[in-house]
């Protein structure tokens, strides 16, 4: 667009939500053929949370939302957009988003899901920060909320040790040139489509050696990448918040950036992999512990089902 010159965009508020029941690696050992050291070993995973029976993806969704804005210090009423990424919509319509919206009284937001599997939260936090780029919106939250439990088949031992349930929310708003968004990437391979899918008997199925494959490579190519796009390098980012799917495949991605892994935050053995959810309450939780601050240069990077990948630079701003 001739003349278009972008609002800078950053997070200005981040939350989360964590269901409070545990399911722990022994507690599977007693449903499937596993054991605690198997998963430990492959995945990296000891524990991951499970949302209470009645407790739907919009439950966790609001209150994550919630906490975001209470930590920006913004009303609900001024939120002109809300983005849910989530596979475990509570329907198929309405959007999860709507019911959020309705819910935190957000009356004046448009509102849609956004089904990009475990990419889904950068790929809502690159398309909420367009709207807010061109001059259109001011605040947009953006929430990753997945209730993996209800679509995962409790029998296939391949699968149904490696998701958990969880929620995490980010308010984006306008801030200070050469902070917030710096560069992201987005991309698709629909041929993979068939490698994580969700069956027609309503149950995630997935290809794990082949998924592992894709997201090696993938994982560190979209790093390089929008770290290139952003001017830097791998030794100028200060924390790596990559998708909480498998221990080895944070590791070798972190291995491809030269990144020690004291700059890689992990979480995947408490949470286990929550799709969408997976990086915001990484961010959220590396907030919390005083990791990151004003100034820092965090690389995101996700990988998820379609095949899909989203990765970001964000300077961070608060």
């Amino acid at each position: 667009m001739p003349g278009f010159n972008p609002v800078p965009v950053g997070i200005a508020g981040i939350g989360a939500s964590i269901p409070n029941r545990v399911m722990t690696n022994y507690d599977l050992e007693k449903l499937v053929d596993t054991s605690d050291e198997w998963i430990r070993s492959r995945t990296g995973i000891v524990e991951r949370r499970m949302a209470e029976k009645g407790q739907n993806t919009s439950d966790l969704a609001v209150e994550a939302a919630k906490n975001a804005l209470a930590d920006a210090g913004v009303g609900a009423q001024e939120v002109d957009l809300i983005i849910v990424a989530t596979v475990t919509p509570d329907y198929s319509f309405p959007s999860t988003a709507c019911l959020v919206q309705k819910r935190l009284g957000a009356v004046k937001a448009a509102s849609f899901d956004l089904a990009a599997g475990c990419s889904g939260f950068v790929y809502g936090l690159v398309t909420g920060a367009q709207y807010i780029a061109s001059g259109q919106y001011e605040t947009v939250l953006v929430i990753g909320a997945e209730v993996l439990s209800k679509i995962v088949n409790w029998q296939d031992r391949n699968t149904c040790v490696l998701f958990g349930d969880g929620a995490g929310a980010a308010v984006l708003r306008p801030t200070q040139k050469g902070y917030g968004l710096l560069s992201f990437q987005l991309g698709s391979d629909g041929s993979g489509g068939g490698l994580l899918m969700m069956g027609p008997d309503g149950y995630l199925k997935m290809n794990g050696r082949e998924v592992f494959k894709f997201a090696v490579k993938i994982m560190g190519d979209a790093a390089l990448e929008v770290i290139e796009r952003a001017g830097l390098t791998p030794a100028d980012i200060d924390f790596f918040i990559p998708h909480q799917a498998n221990l080895r495949i944070i590791e070798a991605a972190a291995k491809r950036l030269a990144m020690p892994m004291d700059k890689v935050y992990v979480n995947v053995d408490r949470y286990g992999n929550t799709s969408a959810a997976s990086i915001p309450v990484a961010l959220y939780e590396a907030r919390e512990r005083g990791l990151i601050k004003s100034g820092d240069n965090l690389a995101l990077v996700g990988f998820g089902a379609g095949l899909t990948w989203a990765a970001a630079v964000i300077r961070w701003s608060i």
